[in-house]
């Protein structure tokens, strides 16, 4: 015959078992959580500071463009390599959205040059048609940018 104490102390000992080994578990999945959730945290805002870097760049760029002809190589040196980082952590959209910005800079720099009278004209044509002479060559790159970061 099986002796009650020893069955009371089993059973004891068992729940206490049971009971750690789920307070462990809850623990360590809590924390594995928090920890993916602090990490992708960052990462989005590594992406945003990044996406920031590229709409200055390109922005800077594109008023250059629509001044001058030419440019020095140099001066596309900074919006290339932030590209290419871009490619690294970015969405396919996004990337997409770069380089057509980028390649929409380069075209600008082969249209003609523009005064502010011209571009103030566009901005107001703007405002009366749907389609016009003065694309925003940030504004796919910029709405891919946003829908990335909030998915």
């Amino acid at each position: 015959m099986v002796n009650s104490a020893f069955v009371s102390a089993l059973s004891a000992l068992m729940g206490t078992f049971v009971g750690g080994i789920t307070s462990i578990a809850t623990s360590w999945v809590g924390q594995r959580y928090q920890t993916r959730e602090q990490m992708m945290s960052k990462e989005k805002g590594e992406r945003q500071e990044l996406y920031k870097q590229f709409i200055r760049e390109a922005a800077a760029l594109y008023v250059d463009a629509l001044e001058h002809d030419t440019t020095e190589i140099a001066q596309l040196v900074n919006i290339y390599a932030t590209i290419n980082h871009i490619r690294v952590i970015a969405s396919p959209p996004v990337i997409t959205a770069a380089n057509e910005t980028f390649n929409d800079i380069i075209d600008a720099y082969g249209g003609e040059n523009r005064t502010f009278a011209d571009i103030k004209k566009s901005i107001s044509d703007i405002r009366k048609s749907i389609r016009d002479d003065f694309p925003d060559p940030l504004q796919k790159f910029s709405e891919a940018c946003h829908f990335e970061l909030n998915s």
